[in-house]
């Protein structure tokens, strides 16, 4: 598939990793369309501006999106949260599902009837490895990327033969400003892998043209995504000695 004149939609497009998929699909003559929170863009593309941590908030955006008609919708945007379920703040649990879950569902929603009616179309979700190996101390994060994978599934089941793609790619950690300090400091004591962004952004625009199905990005996390989902318990082993750095991490926190 090309990208000329194709219109692209990017939710979370002004930031970190978002600002990079624009790069590239800029220079391949995609009009961008960005969702997001920030007054002004320092690219050229419309903005869209609008809160996607609400249901008002996407209400408005999906209203936009039906009317601009997108042929492209990459369902980027997301927030994390690292620490133990019961320190999280019931508004940061509920904004953690709205962003990173509700809003994908109900903008996929909203863009669906003018991709029928053109014939053709694609939806990008943006997931994470997390995912699919559900981490401990991201418990709200892992089960939003899981709810947002398992929904990519089923509307590719649901959409067959209308011409119109689900594209689901999930990075592994990537270097990006939604990792806090305490992440990074996890990440240094596990010897996490963090992917530079400008390589990620690439592997995500490659994977929207080829229209690929399911993309896991980053060895040996790809393989383990495989293994966890026969064998959930050998993996629970494997990531116990993780498990207690955490667990470390926040108690000298206290």
């Amino acid at each position: 598939m090309r990208l000329e004149d194709k219109h692209v939609v990017i939710t979370g497009g002004a930031g970190g990793l978002g600002s990079r998929i624009a790069a590239l699909m800029r220079k391949k003559g995609a009009r961008l369309s960005i969702v997001d929170r920030v007054p002004s863009l320092d690219f050229e593309a419309q903005l869209i501006q609008g809160d996607l941590s609400t249901s008002e908030g996407i209400a408005a955006i999906a209203s936009a999106l039906a009317q601009s008609e997108p042929d492209i919708l990459v369902n980027l945007a997301g927030v994390q949260y690292f620490g133990p379920l019961e320190q999280q703040a019931p508004e940061s649990v509920v904004l953690t599902y709205m962003i990173n879950l509700v809003a994908p569902v109900l903008l996929s929603q909203a863009v669906l009837p003018g991709m029928r009616a053109r014939g053709r179309g694609q939806i990008v979700n943006i997931g994470s490895i997390f995912g699919s190996i559900n981490f401990a101390h991201f418990a709200t994060y892992s089960s939003a990327k899981a709810g947002l994978r398992g929904f990519s599934e089923a509307l590719r089941r649901e959409l067959e033969g209308e011409n119109i793609d689900v594209t689901y790619i999930a990075p592994r950690a990537v270097k990006t400003p939604l990792n806090n300090e305490t992440v990074m400091r996890y990440a240094e004591l596990t010897r996490m892998n963090m992917d530079d962004p400008d390589q990620v952004a690439k592997k995500i625009v490659r994977a929207i043209i080829a229209s690929k199905k399911d993309v896991y990005l980053g060895f040996p996390e790809s393989f383990f995504v495989r293994v966890n989902a026969v064998l959930p318990r050998l993996v629970d082993g494997s990531l116990a000695a993780n498990d207690r750095i955490a667990r470390n991490l926040f108690q000298h926190q206290l």
